[in-house]
């Protein structure tokens, strides 16, 4: 089972994996841990990645960069409108509604979803993940910010699902669990704020870490701060120099502005290490036009001051939230690549008032921690026990239509940092189908214009055989994910019997006026069954909740039978893909896979041709020049310029069929030099080879004549056709060798490497065995013994027992070590 922790980021890209040895980010195929989140479509296919950050400039229409921001979103949405008019590339509405993406791929016009678009990114990352695994992905956890909601959420699922991932999504780093210092569970658990400042968003949470376990208090963001922000303000300080300085509208020419944004990038990064004046440059800017200017951190500084003050509203929310004191905090962690810039840095230090802590790698800690959430969920590894509890970041209420009360009534489910994952049953009381309507109860807090969730159906209800109304249980959960979803559904039907009979299974419902009950579960591996059948007398730890919807029966009820009926549920999750939809969007992403493929091998082919051009014909002229004739050299050498313009005209855009035809026909020409050229270099080794084995048994038939001892048991017919074979053989190497040397080099050879190695060979299957025979073994003659006693000779009885019984307690002592799984240890200490 693969073990993968994936960040999907707003620019970059980090893929973590597990092995026995623990976490490791792994590289790229351009060995770079960094993968841009970039796509960028062409011709005849898409690159993805390193590849499509290079055609930013070039090909910026078709090259899409910063889609992760409108997952979930509709085109109507006034945040996308506000984005639009900064965007190289367009954007358009899907038939759903949503936001997609125009490029112009395979030579058409086409609108991708932003699933899709993310789909292609992820695909990526997960052959970057089998690479380094060598092994297939299909499970892993991804990170996602922690002020996504359910639409945005499910957005990204949906991705995934297209990419042939099936995963889960963390919010947490890999922090608590290398740490050997923590309090014991019982103890005041230690609170550390992480702070993570990413390129376009920004979010903050409080942990409270005990050994084994981590739980979020709560979470604070601002979803529109970032990187981005102290990129626009350089941008637009430098379109305003150089269109005075320079009388250039930078804003009317996106490729030029494309250009800008990128030195303006790497001049943050360099005024976070260096505070003297630094120089931007960029050659050929617009109109052939080099432009110049500079910049200093502490006039960088005063320009961002209103970016830079809205670093601590964030920091304060997560105090207010939990109410804790600055004091009460122990660390302050921050990760993000923004979270460099000094000035961030000093901000947050001075509100907690104290030093900041940089123990995790700014860039790779959610990858790491994603990875290790992964293997800890994973049965393939062991990992240290090690808890995770996530949190709810906006409260989540129902509503729906009360025949009582003859209008809307609603309930907060889930108040806001309330643990996750994490379900509730509810009890209604309905005698036809109803609807439930989930929505955020918080919309001035949501970084999102509408607060509905969705419209989930509870179908098939029916009232009791007496026409009272049908005790509904409905289970309601916020998953894993961080997704809200309506879980399952049961009737209860109730049946009357006599007071003497035997009850199935009996429920007793003398509940007060006004009551029912809404139950907790909070194990995550609890299957649906569990909603159905909770009783009211569960009174524990979890939470319990009094509702009431119709009139309840009399107090007094004789025994019943219950039957509990699971009930279908319709669910209409907002903005959310149709199975067709999705089915679909799987589909066309295998065909632009197996098309990426197919262009690549053309590609190939066409190198291939290339290569050997160049390859041939600095030969030609060098190691080959001996072994071919002036005139084959002439008609080689036109062959392979008339190849090399012909790549460059017509063979520019060919099949890989021609590419492959092409090369075929060069190698025709230039493969028998080659072997010329092979056949003497291995020549006089082949040749040096069979003389030794010649020699080796020339000495062998002298030994026998000279009658040494360890020869004599030989017959002496085999011996002479050892001589015999060996005389004829050295016969044919001279021969050989003679006439190889009247030779012209640049003619076929007369003796192949392949005939001289055949004849060594049967020169040693035929004499070896003769030469290596060994000498019969000779029979001692018996000698009269002792007959040896029987049984033990002086008290050795009592030392065998006591070693035969020490064997045998070995042999047992642990038979459940064998059987036990060997799963490799993950050593994070």
């Amino acid at each position: 089972m693969s073990v993968v922790g994936f960040d999907v980021g707003y620019l970059n890209c980090y893929v973590a994996v597990a092995r026995a040895g623990g976490i490791e980010t792994v590289a790229n195929e351009y060995s770079d841990r960094c993968t841009p989140a970039c796509v960028s479509f062409g011709p005849r296919n898409r690159s993805i990645g390193a590849a499509a950050k290079s055609q930013v400039v070039t090909n910026c229409k078709n090259t899409v960069q910063g889609f992760k921001r409108f997952h979930g979103r509709a085109f109507s949405d006034p945040f996308v409108h506000r984005l639009k008019n900064s965007l190289v590339y367009d954007i358009a509405q899907m038939p759903t509604g949503t936001t997609g993406i125009k490029v112009m791929y395979m030579e058409e016009e086409k609108v991708f979803s932003i699933e899709q678009v993310t789909a292609m990114l992820l695909t990526k990352l997960k052959e970057t993940a089998e690479t380094a695994l060598k092994k297939p992905v299909a499970d892993c956890v991804v990170s996602v910010p922690c002020y996504y909601t359910d639409a945005e959420r499910r957005s990204v699922v949906d991705a995934a699902q297209i990419a042939g991932l099936y995963w889960v999504f963390l919010v947490a780093l890999a922090y608590g669990i290398y740490k050997q210092d923590l309090p014991a569970p019982e103890e005041k658990a230690r609170n550390v704020v992480f702070v993570d400042l990413g390129h376009s968003g920004y979010q903050t949470s409080v942990c409270a870490f005990n050994k084994g376990k981590l739980k979020i208090l709560s979470t604070a963001c601002d979803p529109e701060l970032g990187g981005k922000d102290f990129d626009e303000e350089l941008v637009k300080y430098f379109c305003e120099e150089f269109g005075k300085k320079y009388k250039l509208d930078v804003k009317t020419k996106p490729r030029a502005l494309v250009r800008l944004y990128q030195e303006c990038e790497k001049l943050k990064k360099l005024m976070s290490a260096n505070s003297s004046d630094l120089p931007l440059n960029i050659e050929c800017f617009m109109n052939d036009i080099d432009v110049t200017g500079k910049m200093n951190r502490g006039r960088f500084e005063e320009m961002c001051t209103d970016v830079l003050n809205r670093v601590e509203a964030p920091l304060q929310s997560l105090l207010e939230q939990t109410k804790l004191k600055k004091e009460d905090i122990y660390a302050v962690e921050i990760v993000g690549g923004a979270s460099r810039i000094p000035a961030v840095k000093e901000r947050i230090s001075k509100f907690f008032g104290k030093e900041l802590s940089t123990t995790l790698n700014a860039d790779e800690a959610v990858a790491r921690g994603c990875a290790l959430q992964c293997a800890i969920l994973s049965p393939a590894f062991k990992v240290r026990e090690f808890s995770i509890t996530d949190v709810a970041p906006y409260p989540i209420s129902l509503k729906w239509h009360s025949a009582a009360e003859e209008g809307l009534s609603d309930c907060e489910v889930f108040p806001r940092n309330h643990a996750a994952p994490f379900s509730k049953v509810l009890t209604f009381y309905r005698k036809e189908p109803f609807s439930l309507e989930a929505y955020y109860s918080c919309p001035n807090d949501l970084p999102y214009p509408d607060p509905t969730i969705g419209q989930f159906m509870i179908q098939k209800v029916v009232p009791q055989a007496s026409g009272e109304s049908s005790k509904v249980k409905v289970k309601v959960r916020v998953n894993i994910h961080g997704i809200f979803s309506v879980s399952s559904a049961s009737l209860v039907e109730v049946q009357k019997s006599d007071e003497t009979e035997e009850p199935m299974e009996t429920e007793q419902a003398n509940e007060k006026d006004g009551e029912s009950k809404m139950q907790t579960d909070q194990d995550e591996q609890q299957g649906q069954g569990d909603g159905n059948k909770e009783t009211e007398d569960k009174k524990s730890e979890n939470e319990e909740m009094e509702v009431r919807f119709t009139s309840l029966l009399d107090s007094k009820k004789p025994k019943v039978k219950t039957k509990v009926l699971e009930l279908p549920i319709e669910n209409s999750p907002q903005w959310q893909l149709a199975d067709d939809m999705l089915n679909l969007f799987v589909e066309n992403e295998g065909k632009m896979i197996m098309q990426d493929k197919l262009e690549k091998e053309r590609n190939d082919a066409k190198n291939y041709v290339e290569e050997y051009v160049y390859d041939m014909r600095d030969k030609l002229h060098g190691m080959l020049e001996k072994f071919v004739s002036e005139s084959d050299r002439d008609a080689l050498s036109l062959k392979l310029e008339d190849t090399e313009n012909w790549l460059y005209e017509d063979g520019e855009d060919q099949s890989k069929q021609v590419y492959i035809d092409k090369l075929a026909e060069l190698k025709k020409l230039g493969q028998p030099i080659q072997e010329r050229y092979t056949e003497a270099e291995e020549r006089p080794k082949a040749f040096e080879e069979m003389g030794k084995q010649i020699q080796q048994y020339m000495k062998f038939v002298e030994a026998y004549k000279m009658k040494e001892e360890q020869y004599d048991h030989l017959d002496e017919a085999d011996v002479n056709k050892v001589d015999k074979l060996a005389s004829d053989a050295m016969i044919w190497m001279n021969s050989a060798m003679n006439q190889q040397s009247k030779q012209s080099l640049s003619a076929d050879p007369s003796v192949k490497v392949k005939d001289i190695q055949a004849k060594t060979r049967e020169l040693f299957s035929t004499c070896n065995p003769i030469v290596t025979k060994p000498k019969p073994k000779v029979e001692l003659p018996k000698e009269d013994t002792p007959a040896e006693q029987n049984g033990p000779v002086n008290g050795q009885e009592k030392a065998q027992e006591e070693t035969a019984d020490k064997g045998t307690t070995e042999n047992t002592g642990n038979p459940s070590s064998e059987s036990t799984d060997n799963k490799p240890d993950m050593d994070l200490d």
